[in-house]
């Protein structure tokens, strides 16, 4: 016998469906969803064997479907959380690779935007490779203004890094950026996708990744 939020999952996957249908805007491809693809084939495959009602689904599988569901379940339900966290902020919203781009189109400080996007789960969107920084920009074109990345500079003056301390494995600075030597700790993108120091106490967009 699976549990109750194995029925609601499974309502949720149902309830993607028909907004795919309808192109709901900002929603990746259900096949492109970890967890709602796998949870939707393996309902395909068994859809003989299961049976919801309003309080618990009643399965007679496998063990290594078992732990095929659950797999599925966990990835599922880690990109729902994500999902729901993207929809909080109520504005544009775009997929790079595994991550989920979204921005409420308010300009702040660096500090206000990064605590924004905790807030809701995510953090500052970190651009790690050329899809994820051409979906960044994309949000910087359509609100037509620079945006803050989650990126900081380091206690070496001119060396930046991530949020979690770890150093960059992937950069599109601008021609002679960054020029801040010490004075600027902060990273803003600009609207062609190129990177610029900047201090922290501007106003920029909020983009947030999941």
């Amino acid at each position: 016998m699976m549990s109750y939020s194995f029925c609601m999952l499974t309502a949720a996957a149902a309830l993607l469906v028909p907004c795919h249908a309808f192109n709901c805007p900002g929603l990746p491809e259900l096949s492109d969803i970890p967890g709602v693809g796998g949870l939707l084939q393996l309902l395909s495959k068994n859809s003989d064997r299961l049976h919801c009602n309003t309080y618990v689904l009643t399965v007679s599988l496998p063990i290594s479907l078992d732990t095929e569901f659950n797999n599925v379940l966990e990835n599922f339900r880690q990109r729902l959380s994500r999902l729901e966290g993207a929809l909080t902020l109520n504005g544009k919203i775009t997929k790079a690779g595994q991550k989920i781009l979204a921005s409420n189109g308010k300009k702040v400080i660096f500090s206000s935007a990064l605590e924004s996007c905790e807030k809701t789960g995510g953090t500052l969107a970190t651009p790690m490779n050329k899809e994820e920084n051409k979906a960044v920009m994309a949000i910087v074109e359509q609100y037509n203004s620079y945006a803050y990345l989650g990126i900081k500079e380091s206690e070496t003056s001119g060396q930046f890094e991530y949020m979690n301390g770890t150093p960059l494995n992937y950069t599109n600075w601008h021609q002679y950026e960054p020029n801040g030597k010490g004075t600027e700790k902060c990273v803003e993108m600009h609207t062609n996708g190129n990177w610029n120091d900047r201090k922290c106490n501007l106003y920029r967009l909020t983009i947030c990744e999941f």
